[in-house]
């Protein structure tokens, strides 16, 4: 079966991209896969700084979120935009995931995994230039990224005040890319 991690850069109180991913998450699991969704609030990491990897390894919580990078067979990523790119929360995570342990070959949490992205926002672009800059970190450290991508403008009108997404459009597009990231992850894991 195949294993999908669901996650969002965002840690805020009802965050527009935590509603998103659960709903391409939903998409995944109607498609077949096993899903897990985080929240990066639980693996809270310090900044990464390589002296202070030196001196006192990878933090216990890096270590978890790069076990279940491991664990998986694809993601789905939902990034808020901050000024045109991702934020510090998401990059610092992925930044330490991407560290090698002993006996790990390099990359080893994201090369050969499949990655959905999406982005949301109430701006009219709905996060669409946190996208590119994602779609080239997570290629570069050799996630395959689904050519589709959402990004929802507008996003707060389409949510009720549960922070659930309404909209059967914007439902329908996400379960989608669900969907497709779970076909796309199959296709190249087996």
């Amino acid at each position: 079966m195949t294993k999908i991690l669901a996650f969002a850069g965002s840690t805020r109180r009802g965050s527009f991209n935590h509603a998103i991913v659960n709903v391409a998450a939903e998409g995944a699991r109607e498609a077949g896969a096993e899903v897990t969704v985080i929240d990066l609030a639980d693996y809270a990491m310090p900044i990464f700084n390589e002296d202070e990897e030196a001196e006192f390894g990878i933090p216990e919580r890096a270590l978890a979120f790069k076990a279940l990078l491991m664990s998986h067979d694809g993601f789905l990523i939902a990034s808020p935009e901050y000024n045109s790119s991702y934020p510090a929360l998401l990059k610092n995570a992925l930044d330490w995931a991407s560290r090698m342990s002993e006996g790990e070959k390099p990359l080893q949490a994201y090369r050969g995994k499949v990655a959905g992205i999406m982005a949301a926002s109430a701006g009219g672009l709905g996060g669409m230039r946190v996208l590119v800059v994602l779609r080239m970190l997570l290629e570069n450290i050799g996630v395959i990224v689904n050519p589709n991508q959402k990004a929802i403008g507008k996003v707060d009108t389409l949510i009720n005040d549960s922070g659930e997404v309404t909209d059967a459009k914007t439902i329908k597009q996400l379960k989608n890319l669900g969907k497709e990231t779970v076909e796309l992850t199959s296709k190249i894991t087996q």
